[in-house]
């Protein structure tokens, strides 16, 4: 009859899977707190001291560190090892369920002590784990919740796969360097930064074809950008780096949006009531510069946005999903990579960037602050039309590359112009792009104008109102430009460079 020993803190899907193993046959062993929820279960199970013979000492330190228990668990499928096993009145143990004291969530604690955090400290659980993930040619591992319902399926059809086995083995050896890591830098008191971070594809290249690229996650199990591909062609480095920034710009937005980026470069950001409309307007800011780009979409894809789409040939599309009648009408682009993004999330809440010899670490700008308070400066003020526009661009230009000019009506982009060494070079693209829709329109500025060059060209195109940050020794001459002008000038005083 094959042997389970289950010893786990976070009691999740627990008394399911036990009653699963009862019905399959199997014997139960459990420590304490898990041999009691068993048992309240109504199941049959074996406490770990009966099984060893060894009472649980130290105020529950030493539960399952015992020879009975990692005997059973290390022994290979041998005759010398099962004569020496039972000689000594031990058995194989088949399977193991643990997991680990929380003790990242401890020290994450305010106030917490040494002696909490020691106390979380795991040494049975971790023992446990690596003693049957080093056997895992004959043991099973659970060292997560999660994969009690794959295994059980896999045991009711038989036997575990030699290939979960091992799957699980390395999520178990993964796990505890991780642990043992969390421990190392709290009790050292070091600043060194782990990543963590786990393959999810060889990508065919990188930004060019003799770059080699792969495409890591944070999480294990975790799909593109923590979505799901639907259809189409591999995603490529260069569509993963664009699909990212729409992604993120698509979603700083509350109302239905979208985002249009070629090159990493946004072309056109729009929201509307409806989601197609979002799409015409982001469109219509630079259709020529959006052929062959990326698509994010804060909303479901329904029928009327992918027909709005169809007759654009678009790189890529993410969105929290596709309608049936959209995915008919995209499936006939069989190239067109269609990405399901889980959530609205943009995480993890830090960025990093490679430097020569090293890594840059920052917090994601999502945003301005909630001290900021903006502050009208010139002579005449806003009209409720150009708030509502200045607000649009303001977030729309902390998604364009650095010096960032976005030219806005309503909701919608008309012009953008980044990327460039000077300000003033951005604010021509911008003006070209818009062409007569920048008349009437206002202006988004990511940092301040160190010149009044920059507002008078985009009042001599039209241009009604502007937001920038202001701390240039030279915004009095910017604002006397303004003033002259009679068109609004707000300050937001926080910048948005992205570099």
């Amino acid at each position: 009859m094959p042997k389970a020993i289950l010893s786990v803190h976070d009691k999740t899907g627990l008394v399911e899977f036990a009653r699963g193993l009862c019905a399959l046959g199997w014997t139960l062993i459990a420590s304490g707190g898990t041999a009691r929820a068993i048992r309240e279960a109504e199941l049959p199970v074996t406490e770990v001291s009966d099984y060893t013979g060894s009472p649980e000492i130290l105020s529950g330190r030493v539960k399952t560190l015992h020879p009975a228990v990692h005997g059973g668990l290390l022994a290979r499928p041998t005759q010398a090892d099962a004569d020496q096993l039972h000689g000594l009145g031990w058995d194989y143990i088949d399977l193991v369920a643990v997991n680990l004291y929380p003790f990242e969530a401890t020290i994450a604690k305010a106030g917490v002590t040494l002696a909490d955090a020691i106390e979380n400290i795991d040494i049975g659980g971790v023992t446990l784990i690596r003693a049957a993930a080093k056997n895992h040619e004959r043991v099973t591992l659970l060292c997560d919740p999660a994969d009690y319902a794959g295994v059980l399926a896999e045991l009711q059809g038989g036997q575990v796969s030699s290939e979960t086995r091992r799957r699980l083995a390395v999520k178990g050896f993964t796990a505890t360097a991780h642990y043992d890591a969390a421990i190392s830098a709290y009790l050292s008191g070091s600043e060194a930064l782990r990543l963590e971070l786990f393959p999810v594809q060889k990508l065919r290249y990188g930004e060019n074809p003799h770059q080699q690229a792969t495409l890591y996650t944070y999480e294990a199990g975790a799909g593109p950008l923590g979505g799901k591909v639907l259809q189409g062609k591999e995603l490529s480095y260069n569509n993963l780096l664009d699909l990212d920034a729409a992604w993120k710009a698509a979603v700083s937005y509350a109302e239905p949006g979208v985002c249009i980026v070629k090159h990493l470069s946004p072309c056109g950001i729009a929201t509307a009531p409806a989601l197609v409309d979002a799409y015409q307007a982001a469109l219509a800011s630079d259709p020529v510069s959006a052929y062959g780009g990326v698509i994010a979409c804060n909303r479901a894809v329904d029928e009327a946005t992918a027909a709005a789409i169809k007759p654009l040939f678009v790189e890529c599309i993410a969105a929290p999903g596709f309608s049936p009648e959209a995915m008919a009408i995209l499936a006939t682009k069989k190239n067109l990579r269609l990405v399901e993004m889980t959530d609205l999330s943009v995480y993890p809440a830090v960025e990093f960037r490679s430097v020569n010899g090293g890594l840059l670490q920052q917090s994601v700008d999502f945003g301005d602050p909630d001290t900021a308070e903006w502050q009208v400066v010139s002579k005449r003020a806003p009209t409720e039309a150009e708030w509502a526009a200045l607000r649009f661009a303001w977030k729309a230009v902390q998604h364009v590359k650095s010096n960032a000019i976005v030219f806005a009506k309503g909701t919608a982009t008309v012009g953008i112009g980044g990327g460039q060494p000077n300000r003033v070079d951005c604010v021509g693209i911008a003006i070209q792009r818009a062409g007569e829709k920048s008349q009437g329109a206002v202006m988004a500025s990511d940092a301040f104008f160190p010149f009044p060059d920059s507002v008078t060209k985009a009042i001599a195109a039209g241009i009604t109102a502007v937001a920038h940050p202001g701390g240039s020794v030279r915004d009095a001459e910017t604002l006397a430009a303004a003033d002259e002008a009679g068109i609004a000038l707000v300050l937001t005083g926080v910048r948005h460079f992205r570099h």
